[in-house]
């Protein structure tokens, strides 16, 4: 007997030990699972009220199986409680308060207990497994991982990492990839994710830093910092753009990068099922690195516009398929690596749009200033473009122009200034007219105009802006790269908040919506006051 007891000890071990090679897990899990299933099957033997325990050596294989009762003076629970009389008969000197263990016999496992018990502990090590699957990839993305494709499933391919399983989704892909099981594939690690069914590892061969990281392995110089890529573009299976910068000035970023007759970008192009790729130098200056993205098109001039943060650019006639590419794919590809919108136009339409902000900035000058129509463009050709600029400039700056004196620039502010009040008054009669309340008006950083337009979009009260998230109020227009001309892409524009156009920052946008908020918190203390009145009244009654 004492034999088959001893096989038995041995062979739980055993079990142990396989289990947690076998799932490259901790041994001691495992034998918690043991002892968590005979736990089980013992309160199944015994009775599920009493607070049963048991401990497998990890070692020797020996079995303790044990209840734990506590010493009370009066039973109230006679499964988990002794009194003092019973207690002493269990352990010697027990006293009320104490937890004594009351040894119990080893139990047989019948048929249906030993498959429970066999649940238990799959079901522990699966758990444990998931962890450990979810602690050794959780640090993980970012890196080029290897493996081979084991399905697909609903255009998900799903790829055998060895210790876990990843997948690409549909629209990670390269198009018209072909993708075989058994396939080895090297792919990013672009997410790790806990979930129900165990860690979920989310693969990439579309993203652009799955090109970055086959860079670094193909470049020596960038993976030991040399060479920096600061900026990525793609559109997977056709083309892409990186821009490169070196931090040693003897080596060349885009020789390195393309390597030996093509060899270092001919090895990521492969890997990238063909896919085209322009390295570009990448430059601070924003002018340069757009010039440079926009390869191989020349360009004539580049015009940034810091407040509405578009880049217009100018390009020959001959040359403007080739700067916008095939369905917009060049321009697309420098407008996502230089994270600037970028407007395309030929010398013919810059010259178009300048004459046309001419004419139509001399016209308002010459009907708000009332002045001549040589004086009105002789403003707009030293680059002055709104009333604000003339009203608040230095007097110097104007008398400083050819054939001005500083009584004639001093004129020209007081009318510029009385023309600001003229609007600002248009627009006070234009925001009564819509029914916007005066309460809006003290808000800060809202001019009248800016109070026409939420008047238009429907913002009449305290409580209509109080009720506005900030990008609904200010958030810019989600800026996308077109031809100037272009009269589709100018409907299809994407708006943004209502007050957009104003050049609001987030943190105004903020404090505009707090400041109207601001009333509902001193609604709130004076419904308060009245009723803290009434108790302190009642107390003195």
């Amino acid at each position: 007997m004492a034999t088959a007891v001893t096989a038995n000890r041995a062979e739980l071990i055993a079990i142990a030990d396989s289990v947690a090679r076998e799932k490259l897990i901790d041994k001691g899990i495992v034998i918690e699972a043991m002892e968590d299933a005979i736990q089980r099957a013992a309160r199944a033997r015994y009775g599920a009220e009493n607070d049963i325990r048991a401990k497998l050596d990890p070692n020797t294989g020996d079995l303790r199986l044990w209840r734990v009762v506590e010493v009370v003076e009066a039973v109230d629970d006679y499964f988990k409680q002794v009194d003092v009389a019973q207690a002493q008969k269990l352990q010697k000197g027990a006293v009320v308060g104490d937890y004594i263990v009351d040894p119990l016999p080893p139990i047989e496992f019948g048929r249906i207990a030993a498959q429970a018990a066999k649940q238990v502990i799959f079901q522990k090590v699966r758990d444990a497994e998931r962890e450990r699957q979810y602690e050794e990839f959780k640090d993980r993305v970012g890196e080029i991982i290897t493996g081979v494709v084991k399905r697909v499933e609903f255009g998900h391919v799903v790829v055998d990492l060895g210790r876990a399983e990843g997948v690409i989704r549909r629209d990670q892909q390269i198009p018209r990839e072909a993708v075989r099981v058994g396939d080895r594939t090297r792919s990013l690690i672009l997410n790790v994710r806990r979930e129900n069914r165990g860690p979920q590892i989310f693969l990439s061969r579309a993203h652009p830093d799955f090109m970055k990281k086959l860079f670094a392995q193909e470049v020596p110089e960038i993976y030991d910092g040399i060479i920096e890529i600061k900026a990525a573009a793609r559109d997977p299976g056709s083309r892409a753009k990186i821009g490169v910068i070196s931090r040693d000035s003897s080596i060349d970023p885009v020789g390195a990068c393309v390597g030996m007759k093509g060899s270092r970008v001919q090895a990521v192009v492969q890997e990238m099922q063909g896919e085209k790729i322009d390295i570009i130098p990448w430059s601070e200056d924003t002018a340069t690195f757009v010039v440079n993205a926009l390869q191989p098109a020349n360009v004539s001039r580049v015009v940034i516009d810091e407040e509405e943060d578009r880049i217009e650019v100018v390009v020959p006639d001959d040359q403007l398929s080739l700067a916008i590419g095939r369905r917009g794919q060049n321009v697309r590809l420098a407008s996502q690596l230089t994270a600037k919108a970028i407007d395309i136009l030929t010398e013919a339409d810059a010259s178009e749009k300048r004459q046309k902000e001419f004419v139509e900035r001399s016209a308002m000058f010459e009907r708000e200033l009332d002045v001549d129509e040589t004086l009105a463009q002789l403003l707009v050709a030293e680059g002055f473009g709104e009333l604000e600029e003339v009203a608040y400039v230095e007097v110097d700056e104007l008398a400083a122009i050819e054939g001005f004196d500083e009584d004639l620039a001093a004129e020209l502010q007081n009318r510029a200034q009385e023309a600001l009040e003229r609007r600002e008054e248009a627009n006070r009669e234009a925001r009564r007219a819509l029914g916007v309340d005066d309460a809006l008006a003290e808000m800060p950083y809202l001019t009248e105009a800016m109070l026409v337009t939420l008047g238009k979009a429907g913002i009449k009260t305290l409580d209509d802006l109080a009720d506005l998230a900030t990008d609904e109020l200010v958030e810019k227009k989600r800026a996308e790269p077109r031809r100037r001309n272009d009269d589709a892409a100018k409907r299809s524009e994407p708006k943004g908040g209502i007050l957009a156009e104003y050049g609001l920052s987030d943190e105004q946008g903020n404090e505009i919506i707090m400041a109207a908020r601001a009333h509902w918190f001193d609604d709130e203390e004076a419904d308060e006051t009245p009723a803290e009145a009434s108790t302190g009244e009642e107390a003195e009654a």
